[in-house]
C-alpha cells in the first residue's frame, strides 16, 4: 500500500555547531528526498537554534527521517507536522526598475491588491517585500514579470505549530 505523499514541515532544535547541515542535508540525500525549503534561525531557547525544513514525503518517512536527524549529537529534538497542524508564512523581495513605478499605473495597483510593501525607492529601482503563502508570492511574481523583474528572492518557509510545542520544558530537561 503506497501512503500518501504530504507537504511536511520538519523544525530541529539544535547546538549552533559547524557541519550540521551538511550531516542533515545527507541525510535527505540518501533517500532521494528533495528539500523544498530550508531556514535556520535562533530559536526561542538562548543558544538553541531551529531549523525549519519543508519537504514532500509520507508520514512513515517522515517518522524515519526524524529519528536520523535525532540521532547527530548536536540535534536536541526534531519534529514534523503537516500544513494543517502549522501556521506558516514565506517572504520575498523584488527590485524593479523606478520608471515603472511612475510609468505603469498597473504596478501601483498589483502592489496595492497584493497587499504589498514599497521598502525603498531611489532614481534607478524600488524594492518591494510581500509575506505570505507560497501560492500568493508565485502570483506576485507572475504579475510583476510582465513589466521586468530586475531581482526576485524568496526565503523558506518559517512556521510555528497551533498545538502548544513544550519545548522549552523538553530542552531544560535535557540540559539538566
Amino acid at each position: 500500500m503506497n501512503e500518501e505523499i504530504k507537504t511536511l514541515t520538519i523544525s530541529i532544535y539544535t547546538e549552533n555547531n559547524i557541519g550540521l547541515l551538511n550531516r542533515i542535508s545527507a541525510i535527505f540525500q540518501r533517500r532521494h528526498i528533495n528539500i523544498e525549503s530550508l531556514t535556520t534561525s535562533q530559536s526561542e531557547i538562548e543558544n538553541v537554534n531551529r531549523f525549519v525544513i519543508v519537504v514532500n514525503m509520507s508520514e512513515t518517512q517522515a517518522k524515519k527521517i526524524v529519528g536520523q536527524i535525532e540521532k547527530q549529537v548536536e540535534v536536541i529534538k526534531a519534529y514534523y507536522h503537516t500544513d494543517d497542524e502549522t501556521i506558516f508564512t514565506e517572504s520575498c523581495m523584488f527590485k524593479i526598475k523606478s520608471e515603472l513605478l511612475f510609468e505603469e499605473p498597473q504596478i501601483q495597483n498589483i502592489i496595492k491588491e497584493s497587499d504589498t510593501r514599497i521598502v525603498t525607492v531611489n532614481k534607478e529601482f524600488f524594492v518591494l517585500e510581500k509575506s505570505g503563502r507560497r501560492h500568493e508570492i508565485e502570483a506576485l511574481r507572475r504579475d510583476l514579470n510582465a513589466f521586468g523583474i530586475m531581482q526576485f528572492v524568496r526565503s523558506g518557509r518559517i512556521a510555528v505549530t497551533k498545538d502548544e510545542m513544550k519545548v522549552t520544558e523538553l530542552l531544560d530537561a535535557v540540559k539538566k
